[in-house]
């Protein structure tokens, strides 16, 4: 190599031509897909297939090999384990899973997401990220539509926990504008409400936000998990008692356990009768504005100062997918969040700058989210996005009255959404009496059953306590490849598994 003619040698290192072959990592690339589609894509809708391969921690970490050498692994081996990663990975697109609030493939969205990972962009300037700035404003503007606006502005985040921690701030910032250069001293003690089935991220978003957790006044919900609008008069009229200083109130369109929605209007009118801001956790729900049928469930929505929803949920566009919507058109974003970096957002560029919206983000890097789920939209229409929420929403109802039918399978109450809520009782509990004993041996029965599924990887459902209530299943359905026989098989499959408990 030191012998090729001018050649050039900087501390050691030649630096004439690229040190990569193209060629090979072309063919590794090739390689790979081919893998993820025969072992991923085209695998998605088998029900055969398991939906997980459970493995012990330990041994797992035998399994896949995970030290990190000095030396390179050869690509057959690292196809190998790209092999590996798949079989021991939950298949999140079967049909058969059912333990979270995302769940099956769509695969305009997954293109997508291959084109952004090829390419590689980060949405802050237009300047490196055109199409994808103008895609984010597209789809942000269409969002806003739905929800009732006339105008206002957004942004797309990591997780819908970022967009209630922006909407926290935002509130914040509203509040007390001059917090942003002086911090949090000398102002008075902030309170915000939010009900009691609120997402975790409230409390997690105060202690970040240097609120504090006991600064969260949580509201007392009905048996449905709808938060008590009289119960929020009081909690603000409380506060402003103690002497703090209430700012926001964050409701909940689609609680996480119970599918609860907040009602809106009550709320609204609480929140302006006392100047605070009113942001709507919609992260779950929100996508039933896509539906003409299902969106009274979030009626007085337009009232909202701020929106968080996430498409990356109901509406499949791939994990993840969170928007924060903002009613306020004034910049207020930007000048919350803004630091004004003058190597990225110089205001002398040859274009409009107005298109370099990176500023109004807590990120610098940021990923073009917003690209997956406009590409499904676009390929799918607004018609086609509307059918996934009926059909998921069908299907549940299907599931309840299936449910009711059935000895030994019980109701926690009748859901509003896709989550659908269940108890399984065992023969051996059919005939004892209501109890203590009777609730205490019931509370173990779900965990017993989950362990089942999961070893023998026929399917995937979320079980939890909730508000002093012993373990109870959470059935959400979501995917489009979810039939009317898999909701059967679920109930048949929880009989077989608990069938000698």
């Amino acid at each position: 190599m030191l012998q090729k003619k001018n050649a050039v040698l900087v501390d050691g290192v030649i630096l004439n031509g690229p040190i990569m072959d193209s060629k090979a990592g072309e063919k590794f690339v090739e390689d790979a897909c081919k893998i993820i589609m025969e072992e991923v894509v085209q695998k998605a809708d088998d029900i055969t297939e398991k939906v997980c391969e459970w493995q012990a921690p330990e041994k797992l970490k035998q399994i896949l090999d995970l030290e990190m050498r000095d030396t390179g692994e050869c690509d057959q081996k690292v196809l190998q384990l790209c092999r590996d990663v798949i079989k021991y990975s939950v298949k999140t697109n079967h049909p058969r899973f059912f333990n979270q609030l995302y769940a099956g493939i769509d695969y305009y969205s997954l293109v997508a997401r291959f084109i952004t990972e090829a390419l590689n962009p980060s949405v802050y300037t237009y300047e490196v990220s055109p199409v994808f700035l103008l895609v984010e404003e597209a789809v942000i503007k269409k969002m806003i539509e739905f929800i009732g606006w006339e105008e206002g502005d957004g942004i797309f985040n990591p997780g819908g926990s970022v967009s209630n921690m922006y909407a926290m701030n935002l509130a914040r910032y509203k509040f007390c504008p001059e917090i942003k250069e002086k911090g949090l001293s000398g102002l008075p003690r902030l309170v915000l409400f939010a009900s009691e089935e609120c997402h975790y991220s409230m409390k997690k978003a105060a202690s970040f936000l240097g609120i504090g957790t006991e600064n969260v006044y949580f509201i007392k919900t009905d048996e449905r998990g709808k938060m008590i609008p009289e119960e929020l008069e009081k909690q603000v009229q409380r506060a402003r008692k103690e002497g703090s200083a209430p700012f926001l109130v964050c409701a909940t369109a689609g609680t996480t356990v119970l599918g609860a929605f907040d009602p809106l209007d009550k709320i609204a009118d609480i929140c302006e009768k006392h100047g605070l801001w009113f942001h709507v956790d919609a992260s779950w729900g929100g996508s039933a504005l896509i539906s003409r049928k299902h969106r009274r469930l979030l009626h007085g929505i337009h009232r909202a100062d701020s929106v968080a929803w996430n498409p990356h949920k109901m509406l499949l566009a791939g994990i993840q997918c969170c928007a924060l919507l903002v009613k306020d058109n004034t910049g207020l974003l930007k000048k919350c969040y803004s630091a004004e970096a003058a190597y990225l957002f110089q205001q002398d560029k040859f274009y409009n700058v107005s298109y370099d919206t990176g500023d109004k983000s807590i990120q610098c890097s940021r990923r073009p989210d917003a690209f997956k789920f406009w590409l499904m939209w676009k390929a799918l229409g607004t018609v086609g996005l509307e059918e996934r929420v009926n059909r998921a929403l069908a299907l549940a109802r299907y599931l309840v009255e299936e449910i009711k039918k059935r000895e030994g399978f019980q109701l926690l109450l009748e859901p509003e959404y896709a989550n659908v809520c269940f108890w399984y009782i065992p023969p051996s509990l059919r005939k004892m009496e209501d109890g203590p004993e009777f609730w205490q041996k019931l509370h173990q029965v779900a965990p017993i059953i989950k362990e089942r599924m999961m070893k023998k990887g026929s399917m995937m459902l979320g079980y939890q306590p909730h508000w002093g209530k012993v373990n109870f299943f959470r059935q959400v359905v979501i995917s489009p490849q979810v039939s009317r026989e898999d909701m059967d098989f679920l109930l048949d499959e929880i009989e077989l598994l608990a069938k000698d408990l």
